[in-house]
Parts: structure tokens; sequence; C-alpha cells
């Protein structure tokens, strides 16, 4: 029979691989803060990117996004059942808000 502090160092030995190490976390932290610079050097250049400004936007938006939830919220370590559930609340939220605009005539010209 195996004792609770036996049980609880194998349970720790289970989760050690879970997740980045602390360098990975750092390079990932770094990777976002040039992200960020990006975005405001477009956000000073926005009269000569023209109509790539808010693609880009976007798009820089998405990428920092999805590097925090499946790292900083630990979703790609995680199981799969929390990551649908995470996902399914996001398409409702913004079906909520693309439908609240819709009702305010924001697409409308």
């Amino acid at each position: 029979m195996s004792t609770v502090t036996e049980q609880h160092d194998t349970h720790g030995d289970e989760h050690a691989d879970h997740g980045l190490t602390d360098l990975g976390y750092i390079k990932i932290a770094i990777f976002l803060a040039v992200i960020t610079a990006v975005e405001v050097v477009f956000s000073y250049t926005q009269d000569q990117l023209g109509a790539a400004f808010l693609p880009g936007l976007l798009i820089l938006m998405a990428v920092k996004f999805f590097m925090v939830l499946l790292y900083f919220m630990h979703l790609k370590f995680d199981s799969k059942l929390f990551s649908l559930m995470f996902y399914i609340g996001l398409v409702l939220a913004v079906g909520c808000y693309a439908v609240f605009l819709a009702t305010l005539h924001f697409f409308q010209s």
C-alpha cells in the first residue's frame, strides 16, 4: 500500500512535463512584446498602410489572442474538453456581439 505522501509525489511527477519551461514562457512573452510593438508602429503609420491597417491589426490581435490562450491559459496542455468549452463560449460571445451590432445597423453603409 502506498502512503499519501507517495501518492502526492507520483501525482507531482505526472504533471512535471505539463506546460513549458520558464525559458519557454519568457520567449513567448518576448514574442508577444514584439507583436505589441508592431501594433504600435501600425497605429503611427496608419495613413501609409491604408487598407492594410485594419486587417493587419486584426491578424496580429488574433495571433496574440491564441498565443495567450494556448500557452498562458494552458489550453494547449489541458484536456480537449476544456478547449471545446472555451471555443463554444467564444463563438457564442462573438455571435451575440455580431447580432447586437446588427440590431444597431452597424454593418450597413
